[in-house]
């Protein structure tokens, strides 16, 4: 008889369940949940008994009609599909190269200060992907119901390059910022302020008078 303890109940359960594969490792597991490999392998021991994954040698093979698993990943999606702050905490755990790009760059570049044409019925996340991630993101955003390219509610828009360079700012990955300015430059009707605040933040020499006749 399975039987389960209730202090499976805990965050790191959770994010193993998001960020499980269907050939995965606990090495590789415990790399993407960024926690030590023997509490990871404690957790994923648990689930092992819980028949949530079978393993194989070295692997670990989910099992997507486990019932333990399919009520964990129905929980997580009823209340935190539709949650902004889930979107942007969420792709950590994929484990795919990723940055944050566009208007999202501009808000993290200004942390927060500037956000232009984004509300909760229409929230585009804008990320650049690695090519050869692409395919795990999809699987992920299928697997925790979050919407990729939508025209309503929360998504990410996706930008895909087989190779770019990741600035960081505050543990996040990010457009350079000047690579952030040269966007908002080329969009500057939208984000004359932002560059009003960026060369204030990092004091950058920036010209930021607006001439419309530069940009019919």
């Amino acid at each position: 008889m399975i039987t389960m303890n209730i202090e499976i109940l805990n965050p790191y359960v959770m994010k193993i369940i998001i960020t499980a594969r269907k050939q995965d490792s606990m090495n590789s597991i415990a790399k993407r949940i960024k926690l030590s490999y023997g509490w990871t392998h404690k957790w994923c021991r648990q689930l092992i008994n819980l028949e949530v994954f079978k393993e194989y040698k070295s692997k670990l093979i989910l099992n997507e009609t486990n019932k333990f698993y399919q009520n964990t990943l129905n929980y997580i999606k009823t209340n935190f599909s539709k949650d902004i702050n889930f979107y942007y905490s969420v792709l950590d755990l994929f484990g795919i190269q990723y940055c944050f790009t566009g208007t999202d760059s501009v808000f993290i570049w200004t942390k927060g200060g500037y956000n232009i044409a984004r509300y909760k019925d229409h929230y585009p996340i804008f990320i650049k992907v690695k090519k050869d991630h692409l395919n795990i993101l999809q699987y992920h955003c299928k697997k925790l119901n979050l919407k990729i390219n939508a025209k309503t509610g929360i998504s990410y828009h996706i930008e895909i390059s087989d190779d770019f360079k990741i600035s960081w700012l505050n543990n996040v990955p990010v457009d350079s910022l000047n690579t952030t300015i040269k966007f908002m430059k080329k969009n500057i009707y939208n984000f004359q302020p932002a560059l009003e605040m960026i060369k204030e933040m990092y004091n950058k020499k920036i010209n930021t008078i607006y001439r419309e006749t530069n940009y019919v």
